[in-house]
């Protein structure tokens, strides 16, 4: 018998709602299926101890454990391959509070000095094993309830490949297409990414709360904007049932 997939959304560094959430959980069982949907880093203030969390989680539940790459992840190996100072210095994209969980530095009111930008430009200060954790993550997964996946399907030609029939499957970590949102019909995709209070006015689940899990028939999205002053959310399949941290 199937057992059951809990898809937990975007976690952005906040430990504190990643540990309010899992014990909201129901007793998992060995049947049962945990599938993070990436971007466990940036913006929050515990990027590190939410990636051991991840990389450690198995010692913990007897559930299988599946963490996707999220954009985020793979904009740090990007960085940590041939930089990328686009991505790290925004301030929106919370690459400095990652920098300042790994290393304690710069102070928050401080100006960085020139080694905390090296490190922050390089992803020098990343552990190997972390770095070698982040590579190892699966871009998609599939059970029989849904396709999980951090930012959804890609249109190509007119139509919403399966994941293993895309040439180039870095889109389903950045796309950002209302498309998608609005069109796909096919077997349910669950993903993140995309904060549900921007998503288009066509979810089935409590539509008067905007920041709330958005659902149609073939898509559920669950970033509720964990790490941005959100809270983190899961979702348990088949049933569709919904956890938050709030």
């Amino acid at each position: 018998m199937t057992g059951r997939t809990f898809a937990i959304g975007d976690i952005h560094g906040d430990l504190v709602r990643l540990r309010t959430l899992l014990p909201r959980l129901p007793s998992l069982t060995s049947a049962d299926t945990l599938v993070f949907l990436g971007d466990y880093v940036d913006r929050g203030d515990s990027s590190r101890e939410v990636v051991h969390t991840m990389m450690t989680l198995t010692r913990y539940t007897s559930a299988k454990v599946v963490c996707l790459r999220g954009n985020h992840e793979d904009a740090w190996l990007v960085v940590r391959e041939r930089g990328w100072p686009e991505f790290v210095l925004p301030e929106g994209n919370g690459c400095w509070d990652t920098l300042r969980s790994y290393t304690g530095k710069p102070t928050p009111g401080t100006l960085p000095v020139r080694p905390e930008w090296d490190a922050l430009v390089s992803g020098s200060f990343f552990p190997e094993e972390h770095v070698a954790w982040m590579r190892s993550l699966p871009i998609w997964y599939e059970d029989d309830h849904a396709i999980y996946v951090h930012a959804g399907l890609p249109m190509v030609d007119g139509r919403f490949p399966h994941p293993k029939d895309l040439a180039d499957p870095r889109p389903m970590l950045w796309q950002r297409s209302e498309a998608f949102f609005r069109q796909y019909e096919g077997k349910r995709v669950v993903c993140g990414h995309t904060p549900t209070e921007t998503l288009p006015d066509l979810s089935t689940h409590t539509p008067e709360d905007p920041t709330d899990a958005w659902m149609r028939s073939s898509v559920v999205a669950i970033d509720t904007g964990c790490g941005r002053g959100g809270f983190l959310t899961a979702i348990e399949l088949p049933s569709l049932r919904v956890f938050e941290s709030r």
